[in-house]
């Protein structure tokens, strides 16, 4: 890989990972276009240049964060079936990645599942419209759901987002609870995968992810500000369209 790839593929995931269309199904897109082959190494890159985009949350959110313990509790508790599911079945979940009509197909039931939840939700029966008002229980609800990100395509933040909105929680609150849920997932992923690929990587590769890794953080930053702004005003329904848009032309009419 070369380092303007690793640009592109960073400035992927920045815009990516917080959105609800599935950063890992875009990047894996976008290394087929450019002709990058989808080994354990390349696949590590990917994982691990999310783990950039996620520091910026941390960097967003850090008075929050550091200012409240029983927001980690909460994350902590929203993280545990994903983490024990993908722990259990690490190679078998990394094998789905390889199906692209699988991916496909997932964008296009993720985007249908968005329009139905929003043509259902809504805002003024929520009662949970601060994260402090999300309980224990209500967080491993949402974790539950993230859990569905498992399968490539369905997008961690959609699956979280979603969850927390059918469970009570506003809009805002539900995307900023998946910001936040984001750091033990990614943090987790990327050490897991480090671990078990490290020594087959040289030093051209650890290069090469550096440049992802800050190129991901900077273009998160900016796009986790740029969506907070846009869903103070819109809804999630033209994320829908463009996943179901997005799936029927790479079933049918982009083949790659």
């Amino acid at each position: 890989m070369t380092i303007f790839e690793s640009i592109v593929l960073g400035i992927v995931e920045g815009i990516t990972e917080f959105l609800p269309i599935s950063s890992t199904a875009h990047m894996i897109l976008a290394s087929k276009m450019m002709g990058l082959e989808q080994n354990a190494i390349h696949t590590t890159f990917e994982v691990a240049i999310q783990l950039g985009a996620v520091l910026s949350v941390l960097f967003l959110y850090k008075d929050k964060l550091f200012q409240s313990l029983s927001i980690w509790i909460k994350i902590a508790i929203a993280f545990i079936p994903m983490g024990m599911l993908g722990f259990l079945f690490h190679s078998q979940i990394k094998s789905l990645f390889a199906d692209s009509n699988l991916i496909y197909w997932m964008f296009i039931v993720g985007g249908v599942i968005f329009i139905l939840v929003e043509w259902r939700y809504k805002e003024s029966e929520c009662t949970m419209n601060t994260l402090e008002k999300i309980d224990y229980k209500t967080a491993l609800k949402i974790g539950l759901f993230q859990a569905f990100a498992l399968i490539p395509g369905v997008s961690r933040a959609g699956a979280s987002i979603i969850g927390a909105m059918l469970v009570g929680v506003n809009r805002k609150e539900a995307t900023e609870f998946s910001f936040l849920l984001a750091i033990p997932t990614m943090f987790a992923a990327t050490g897991l995968d480090v671990v078990k690929n490290h020594n087959s990587m040289q030093l051209d590769d650890w290069s090469v992810l550096a440049v992802g890794f800050v190129t991901a953080f900077a273009v998160a930053y900016l796009t986790i500000k740029l969506f907070l702004d846009f869903i103070s005003k819109f809804s999630f329904v033209s994320f829908g369209v463009y996943r179901i848009i997005l799936g029927l032309l790479f079933l049918f009419v982009i083949q790659i």
